[in-house]
């Protein structure tokens, strides 16, 4: 079993995303703070641009045309043609229709016939104030759809820092992850449990961030940071004190540990997999996971912080 790192020429590679289909099928894209995608050869031996979304580009997923859906926390549900760079917006964080207005688009995932779910984590702080959602557990995360021929609608509202999505592989559920309390929550799509909303897995060992179906079938939750008894208390304790948390100067707030982790969970919730890495004892250094992709027995890695991405060979 071996961990290695990749750099990317920008901080932050937030999401990894394996391409399934044309001439780079098994390259890994990723976005970083200043807006630039990349794409990552699978043995990291090349690294290319292909485009920018002039933003923050957060959770990435692969269209039926090749097309790059990207959740960009400053400007929304955009498509990158990774071909020539040219950016559409889906649905426009300066949005006004009264449904789709956007504060923080974070993660999705794209059922069989072109249904796009993705997730807002807050109606009230954007990416720039995101530990002030967290510790207040604002319950203002949303979980929307849009439709083939353009409808927008809420599927789940009142979410503690929605984050990421993912779908089963017969479309039949999908996922949002709670970030706040540790939660996966899952809402039937089809059969007889159509519109029903369930735990996917709750009582986490830290805080989930993104998501996504492997090709093993399985739903990988990274786990951000291990649970922290201080933040724990912060977030039960009253209002004033945790809006004064977050105005605390940094080297007081509460800190992600270092650690790499995800876990994988079958439809049943059943814990399959449990990734913990010391990427200390694998000569390198690497922290906070918040992207994740299992491929053909190989975990991919994308970091809030990090300037790069990382696999894993089971």
């Amino acid at each position: 079993m071996t961990f290695t790192v990749i750099p990317v020429p920008g901080q932050g590679a937030e999401d990894v995303l394996v391409a399934q289909q044309g001439p780079y099928a098994g390259s890994v894209y990723t976005g970083t703070v200043d807006g630039s995608v990349f794409r990552v050869a699978p043995d990291g031996s090349r690294l290319d641009r292909v485009g920018t979304t002039s933003g923050r580009p957060l959770g990435l997923e692969e269209g039926p045309d090749g097309r790059l859906l990207v959740c960009d926390a400053h400007r929304g549900l955009l498509w990158l043609d990774p071909a020539d760079g040219a950016v559409e917006e889906i649905v426009a964080s300066t949005s006004t229709d009264g449904t789709t207005q956007l504060t923080f688009c974070n993660n999705a995932a794209i059922a069989g016939d072109g249904t796009i779910y993705f997730s807002d984590s807050s109606t009230r702080y954007g990416i720039d104030r995101w530990k002030d959602d967290f510790l207040q557990v604002t319950r203002t995360g949303r979980l929307l759809r849009v439709d083939p021929d353009g409808t927008r609608s809420t599927l789940l509202d009142g979410l503690a820092f929605a984050n990421g999505v993912a779908l089963a592989a017969d479309d039949s559920f999908v996922c949002v992850a709670e970030t706040s309390t540790r939660t996966v929550v899952r809402l039937w799509l089809t059969g007889p449990s159509a519109g029903m909303r369930d735990r996917l897995c709750s009582d986490l060992p830290g805080y989930p961030d993104n998501i996504a179906r492997g090709s093993d079938g399985l739903i990988w939750v990274t786990i951000a940071s291990p649970l922290d008894p201080v933040v724990e208390r912060l977030q039960r304790g009253p209002l004033l004190l945790r809006r004064a948390a977050t105005k605390l100067p940094q080297a007081l707030q509460p800190k992600p540990r270092q650690t790499v982790r995800v876990q994988a969970y079958d439809v049943k919730g059943r814990l399959v997999h449990d990734v913990d890495v010391t990427p200390d004892a694998h000569g390198a250094s690497y922290h906070m996971a918040t992207g994740v992709r299992e491929h053909d027995g190989v975990v991919w890695f994308g970091s809030l912080h990090e300037p790069a991405v990382a696999r894993y060979d089971l």
